[in-house]
Order: structure tokens, then sequence, then C-alpha cells
């Protein structure tokens, strides 16, 4: 990986750095904590003019999940990418934010295992070893649902803790029996090496709300109309680029020259996001649109699990608004 100096660098003109276009509402974006294809829709809209034709200067930001919750409470980021299961603890603790468009309609953490390992089902995992990062953030919330639907607990399995998220390379080497990962990440590469995984997910469990965008309260007051024509432009591109991912690699290549150093791979991690972009839901909805049925049994599930601090007077109305939706 680059280092993250060399990342800015390669950003150029859509880092914070670059001067304001006058006439032009400026809107700072979080994006993940580095550049990557699966922002292609974000790339696209600024490599083809959508952003600036609907009058918006936009530039881009890497931050962990965490930092960019605390930066839109704050109105330092404009709008961002945020994972579902980490906006409802932070408005628990009542962070002003406000879920605003859904970009993963299906939840991108998952467990995997080797296909030839007998583990197909959660009831499978039981006394096996399982790597994760930590016991924190999507993927531990992800677990414990994937878990409760065969009534098992994280205690019926060997933890493995990597806090240097090697845990896909762990189960490559045998260290692990299981470990999670992302659904558009971690097996496209595995595969593409000759290591076949089967794949856990939790949407037919508990439907957690995956990444959307994501708007401090301040600025929906502020910036209402800038950042309505910001999520407009994005689903522009999402939809473009589900029809033709090439041409969203070639956007994501542009702004991030490294990743054309193995396009092949890259279009393979692409083509797994689009995938990910759409559910039953947003096929008869639209793209971006909000399950709310969806959250609020999220809501109820994560206010159920042991070390919550959601309160019960927290409601689905305080986690979404859809009025920036087309």
């Amino acid at each position: 990986m680059l280092a993250v100096a060399a990342l800015v660098a390669l950003l150029g003109a859509c880092t914070p750095g670059a001067s304001p276009t006058p006439g032009l509402t400026q809107l700072t974006v979080g994006l993940g904590y580095l550049p990557s294809v699966q922002f292609a829709q974000f790339y696209r809209a600024q490599q083809q003019g959508y952003y600036r034709a609907a009058g918006l200067d936009v530039s881009f930001q890497h931050q962990i999940d965490p930092q960019l919750i605390t930066l839109l409470g704050q109105g330092a980021v404009d709008i961002g990418m945020a994972d579902g299961t980490s906006v409802i603890p932070a408005a628990g603790q009542r962070i002003p934010i406000r879920y605003a468009a859904t970009v993963y309609a299906r939840f991108p953490s998952i467990v995997m295992a080797a296909a030839d390992s007998g583990i197909s089902s959660p009831a499978d995992l039981r006394g096996r070893s399982l790597g994760i990062p930590g016991r924190f953030g999507s993927s531990w919330i992800m677990l414990q649902a994937l878990l409760a639907s065969a009534d098992l607990t994280p205690d019926d399995l060997e933890i493995e803790l990597y806090p240097d998220f090697g845990q896909a390379v762990g189960l490559q080497q045998g260290q692990v029996d299981a470990s999670t990962g992302f659904r558009n990440n971690e097996p496209i590469q595995l595969g593409l090496s000759g290591f076949e995984t089967t794949i856990l997910d939790v949407d037919a469990v508990t439907p957690l709300p995956g990444p959307g965008l994501t708007v401090g309260e301040s600025t929906l007051a502020s910036k209402r109309e800038a950042v309505r024509a910001f999520v407009a432009a994005t689903l522009r591109a999402m939809s473009e680029i589900s029809t033709d991912p090439e041409a969203g690699l070639d956007d994501a290549i542009a702004v991030v020259p490294e990743l054309g150093n193995d396009r092949a791979t890259q279009l393979a991690i692409l083509e797994a996001t689009i995938e990910m972009w759409q559910s039953s839901y947003t096929e008869q909805n639209g793209l971006g649109a909000i399950d709310r049925d969806a959250w609020s049994r999220s809501l109820d599930f994560m206010r159920s699990l042991p070390d919550s601090n959601i309160p019960d007077s927290l409601t689905v109305d305080q986690l979404v608004s859809e009025e920036l939706l087309p």
C-alpha cells in the first residue's frame, strides 16, 4: 500500500487543500481510510463534472469511521460514508448526524472460510477459530448477529484478534478456520489467488444497515440544497457505473493512478461492489433508498447486545433523513 502522504499527493486537486472555486458551494466529503476503487462513484461524479454542474466544489478527505462520524457531527466534514452500525450508537450518544442515502444496500461485512473447511452455515462455526480485527465495529456486530441466528455467542468460538487487519492472510495460511472480511474485497482477492472461500452473510438474519451517505445536522440546516445536489450527482454516477463498470474504473484510475497497476483485480472488486449497492428493496425503490423497517430491526438487535448503551428512546426518525433523496 502507498503511504498516506503519497496517497494525498495522488489525490491532488481533490484534497481539502485545493483552492475553492468562486461561485460554487464548497463541500468536504469524507470517504474511507484509503482511496479505493470502491469509491468509484464519487470519483466519476468528480471527473465527469457532475458535481461542478450542480454548483459544487467538492473535496475528499479520508478518515477511519469513528473519526469521520465525529467530524460530521461537528460540521467539520459536510457529508461522508459512514456505516449504519456506527451511526446508531453515535446517535445514541447524541452526536447530531443523519443517515441520508443508502450506498451499500447489502451489508458488506461477512464471515468467510475455506471452501473445503466444512463451514457452510453459522452453526458450523461452533468450536472453530475465527480471526477478526477486534471486538468492536461493524464486523463484531455482524458476527454476533450471525452467531445469534444459530443460538451461538462469541464464547462458543475461539476468537483470534488481528489488530493489523491481517485476518484474511491468517485464513489463507491456516492460522484460523474462518475470518471476517468484506464481501467486495478479501474473498475476491483470495479467489484470484486460487484460494476459494465460502461466505456467510448476515442479510437474511438481521438486515444491518451498511455504509451510506451521512450528514451532520448543522450541515443539513446550512447547506441543504447543496447536499441534496451532491446526493443526486453521486446516485447518477452509481447508476452509470452499474451499467458500465469499466467507465467507473477509468474514472477511479484517473484519481488514483496506482489502481491501474492491476486493472483486472480492481475491476473484479468494483463489480463485487456494484452488487452490494442493490437489494430487493432498492430494486423496487431506487438506488439510495433507505429501508426503514430494516433500520428498525437493526436498532432492536443492537440495543439487545450485552455491551449496548443505546437508549430505549432512540428511534429510526432520529437516525435517518430521506429528504435528500431524489
